[in-house]
């Protein structure tokens, strides 16, 4: 056998040995890049949905939601409690409580139950037109100011009058959840709008 030819053939196998351990290590290194990366993006990614009422896509991440879909999300919230007749109500409250959070879905069901007998004892019927919405995505709140008009039997009970409201959200499983609807006083609501935005939108928002 020739000696030098077998050195030069170890010299080779060696090498080429060095070449593949690189190779191999820098594919573990990617690897583990790739499994850092993948982890970073746990919980952080963005899906595009669209609300009840298709106007808009909308994003939301594993807890929030953007502004845009929460005040779509409160128009069809306001349109469930406020727009409603003894003929709507029990339909209306039974499409609300599947958006209420598990914790506040029997005291939402009570203020609906008892909403629903005052219509019906009463022959009452509610709207409201929604002129500012103002959503926050701190705190996942929106902030809705209309006109509320009342009727008995068929006949108007004074002149509509502006009011506010609030409904807070949580973003959780995959969905949103309505923790709490609520009048708040509209004096505060309208600073609070206006703090927010600057100028009231004199454009009113009709579903």
């Amino acid at each position: 056998m020739d000696f030098e030819r077998h050195q030069n053939d170890l010299r080779v196998q060696r090498k080429a040995n060095r070449t593949l351990g690189a190779i191999v290590a820098l594919l573990s290194l990617c690897q583990l890049l790739s499994l850092g990366v993948i982890a970073g993006m746990v919980g952080s990614e963005r899906t595009i949905i669209v609300p009840p009422s298709i106007d808009k896509t909308f994003w939301v991440t594993r807890d929030k939601a953007s502004t845009e879909y929460l005040e779509q999300m409160a128009g069809f919230m306001t349109w469930l409690v406020l727009d409603v007749s003894p003929s709507t109500i029990d339909w209306k409250r039974n499409v609300l409580l599947n958006y209420v959070a598990p914790d506040r879905h029997a005291a939402m069901k009570t203020q609906m139950d008892l909403e629903a007998d005052r219509l019906r004892s009463n022959n009452a019927s509610t709207s409201f037109l929604i002129q500012q919405l103002t959503a926050n995505d701190k705190d996942q709140s929106v902030l809705v100011i209309g006109r509320l008009r009342r009727q008995i039997n068929g006949s108007d009970v004074g002149e509509p009058e502006t009011r506010a409201y609030q409904t807070q959200f949580e973003y959780t499983g995959g969905r949103v959840h309505v923790r709490t609807f609520k009048e708040v006083p509209y004096g505060q609501a309208s600073q609070a709008h206006q703090t927010r935005l600057g100028a009231p939108d004199p454009r009113p928002v009709v579903r």
